[in-house]
Protein backbone atom coordinates (compact mmCIF):
# COMPACT_ATOMS: atom_id res chain seq x y z
CA UNK A 1 0.00 0.00 0.00
CA UNK A 2 2.84 2.41 0.86
CA UNK A 3 4.51 1.72 -2.47
CA UNK A 4 1.24 2.43 -4.29
CA UNK A 5 0.94 5.82 -2.54
CA UNK A 6 4.53 6.59 -3.47
CA UNK A 7 3.90 5.77 -7.16
CA UNK A 8 0.71 7.82 -7.11
CA UNK A 9 2.62 10.77 -5.64
CA UNK A 10 5.25 10.49 -8.38
CA UNK A 11 2.56 10.31 -11.05
CA UNK A 12 0.90 13.39 -9.54
CA UNK A 13 4.24 15.23 -9.64
CA UNK A 14 4.70 14.35 -13.33
CA UNK A 15 1.15 15.41 -14.24
CA UNK A 16 1.49 18.64 -12.22
CA UNK A 17 4.76 19.55 -13.95
CA UNK A 18 3.29 18.86 -17.39
CA UNK A 19 0.17 20.88 -16.53
CA UNK A 20 2.05 23.91 -15.17
CA UNK A 21 4.46 23.80 -18.12
CA UNK A 22 1.72 23.62 -20.73
CA UNK A 23 -0.42 26.25 -18.98
CA UNK A 24 2.43 28.76 -18.75
CA UNK A 25 3.40 28.18 -22.39
CA UNK A 26 -0.23 28.66 -23.52
CA UNK A 27 -0.47 31.93 -21.59
CA UNK A 28 2.82 33.11 -23.07
CA UNK A 29 1.76 32.24 -26.62
CA UNK A 30 -1.48 34.21 -26.13
CA UNK A 31 0.00 37.22 -24.35
CA UNK A 32 3.67 37.67 -25.27
CA UNK A 33 3.88 36.32 -28.82
CA UNK A 34 3.38 39.76 -30.37
CA UNK A 35 4.53 42.00 -27.53
CA UNK A 36 7.94 43.31 -26.50
CA UNK A 37 9.73 41.59 -23.61
CA UNK A 38 8.62 42.40 -20.07
CA UNK A 39 11.43 43.19 -17.60
CA UNK A 40 11.18 42.52 -13.87
CA UNK A 41 14.63 43.13 -12.42
CA UNK A 42 16.76 40.07 -13.18
CA UNK A 43 13.80 38.28 -14.83
CA UNK A 44 12.68 38.99 -18.38
CA UNK A 45 9.61 37.42 -19.95
CA UNK A 46 10.20 37.06 -23.67
CA UNK A 47 8.45 34.83 -26.19
CA UNK A 48 10.62 32.67 -28.39
CA UNK A 49 10.62 29.18 -29.83
CA UNK A 50 13.47 26.73 -30.01
CA UNK A 51 13.88 23.86 -32.43
CA UNK A 52 16.95 22.56 -30.61
CA UNK A 53 17.66 21.32 -27.12
CA UNK A 54 19.13 23.22 -24.19
CA UNK A 55 20.66 26.52 -25.41
CA UNK A 56 19.49 25.65 -28.97
CA UNK A 57 21.92 22.74 -29.25
CA UNK A 58 21.04 20.84 -32.40
CA UNK A 59 18.84 23.56 -33.90
CA UNK A 60 20.99 23.62 -37.06
CA UNK A 61 20.50 19.90 -37.73
CA UNK A 62 18.33 18.92 -40.70
CA UNK A 63 14.63 18.81 -39.70
CA UNK A 64 14.33 15.02 -40.09
CA UNK A 65 17.40 14.42 -37.89
CA UNK A 66 16.08 16.87 -35.26
CA UNK A 67 12.70 15.09 -35.29
CA UNK A 68 14.35 11.68 -34.94
CA UNK A 69 16.47 12.84 -31.99
CA UNK A 70 14.19 15.25 -30.14
CA UNK A 71 10.93 13.41 -30.70
CA UNK A 72 11.86 9.79 -31.41
CA UNK A 73 14.83 9.10 -29.15
CA UNK A 74 13.54 11.39 -26.39
CA UNK A 75 10.21 9.52 -26.39
CA UNK A 76 12.03 6.20 -25.99
CA UNK A 77 14.26 7.53 -23.18
CA UNK A 78 11.33 9.13 -21.33
CA UNK A 79 9.32 5.93 -21.70
CA UNK A 80 12.19 3.84 -20.32
CA UNK A 81 12.64 6.27 -17.41
CA UNK A 82 8.91 6.17 -16.62
CA UNK A 83 8.86 2.36 -16.72
CA UNK A 84 11.88 2.17 -14.40
CA UNK A 85 10.29 4.75 -12.11
CA UNK A 86 6.95 2.97 -11.78
CA UNK A 87 8.53 -0.48 -11.46
CA UNK A 88 10.42 0.81 -8.45
CA UNK A 89 13.87 0.22 -9.89
CA UNK A 90 15.25 3.75 -9.52
CA UNK A 91 16.54 3.63 -5.95
CA UNK A 92 15.86 6.17 -3.22
CA UNK A 93 12.85 8.47 -2.99
CA UNK A 94 15.11 11.43 -3.77
CA UNK A 95 16.24 9.74 -6.99
CA UNK A 96 12.63 8.88 -7.87
CA UNK A 97 11.56 12.51 -7.42
CA UNK A 98 14.46 13.62 -9.62
CA UNK A 99 13.52 11.14 -12.36
CA UNK A 100 9.85 12.17 -12.10
CA UNK A 101 10.88 15.81 -12.60
CA UNK A 102 12.94 14.85 -15.66
CA UNK A 103 10.06 12.80 -17.09
CA UNK A 104 7.51 15.57 -16.42
CA UNK A 105 9.71 18.23 -17.98
CA UNK A 106 10.67 16.01 -20.88
CA UNK A 107 7.04 15.21 -21.67
CA UNK A 108 6.15 18.92 -21.43
CA UNK A 109 8.72 19.81 -24.07
CA UNK A 110 7.84 16.75 -26.16
CA UNK A 111 4.20 17.90 -26.29
CA UNK A 112 5.38 21.22 -27.73
CA UNK A 113 7.56 19.48 -30.33
CA UNK A 114 4.64 17.32 -31.45
CA UNK A 115 2.12 20.19 -31.55
CA UNK A 116 4.28 23.00 -32.93
CA UNK A 117 6.32 21.52 -35.77
CA UNK A 118 9.30 20.49 -33.65
CA UNK A 119 9.55 23.79 -31.76
CA UNK A 120 9.39 24.37 -28.00
CA UNK A 121 8.01 27.58 -26.47
CA UNK A 122 10.52 29.36 -24.22
CA UNK A 123 9.88 32.55 -22.27
CA UNK A 124 12.05 32.97 -19.17
CA UNK A 125 15.37 34.79 -19.23
CA UNK A 126 17.53 35.66 -16.23
CA UNK A 127 20.28 38.29 -16.28
CA UNK A 128 22.20 39.60 -13.27
CA UNK A 129 25.17 41.69 -14.28
CA UNK A 130 27.48 39.57 -16.43
CA UNK A 131 25.62 36.37 -15.50
CA UNK A 132 22.74 35.38 -17.75
CA UNK A 133 20.87 32.34 -18.95
CA UNK A 134 19.48 31.27 -22.27
CA UNK A 135 15.71 31.55 -22.67
CA UNK A 136 13.97 28.60 -21.00
CA UNK A 137 10.62 27.33 -19.71
CA UNK A 138 9.09 25.43 -16.77
CA UNK A 139 9.88 22.04 -18.37
CA UNK A 140 13.54 23.04 -18.69
CA UNK A 141 13.59 23.98 -15.01
CA UNK A 142 12.13 20.59 -14.06
CA UNK A 143 14.66 18.73 -16.21
CA UNK A 144 17.59 20.78 -14.86
CA UNK A 145 16.36 20.35 -11.28
CA UNK A 146 16.06 16.59 -11.79
CA UNK A 147 19.51 16.23 -13.31
CA UNK A 148 21.18 18.36 -10.62
CA UNK A 149 19.32 16.43 -7.90
CA UNK A 150 20.44 13.09 -9.37
CA UNK A 151 24.06 14.23 -9.61
CA UNK A 152 23.98 15.39 -5.99
CA UNK A 153 22.21 12.21 -4.80
CA UNK A 154 24.68 9.99 -6.63
CA UNK A 155 27.61 12.07 -5.38
CA UNK A 156 26.47 11.73 -1.77
CA UNK A 157 25.85 7.99 -1.98
CA UNK A 158 28.31 6.00 0.11
CA UNK A 159 30.66 4.05 -2.08
CA UNK A 160 31.31 0.36 -1.47
CA UNK A 161 34.93 -0.62 -1.20
CA UNK A 162 36.08 -3.61 -3.15
CA UNK A 163 37.75 -6.26 -1.06
CA UNK A 164 40.80 -7.83 -2.66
Amino acid sequence: MMMMKRRLGLLLLIVLLIGVDQLTKAVVRRTLAHDPPLHFGVLTLIYTTNSGAFLSIGSNLPPNVRAAIFSGIVTIVLGAAAVALFRGSIGTLAEEIAVAAIVGGGVGNLIDRLLFNGRVTDFLYLAAGPLHTGVFNVADMAITFGIVWLVIAWGLKPRRREVR
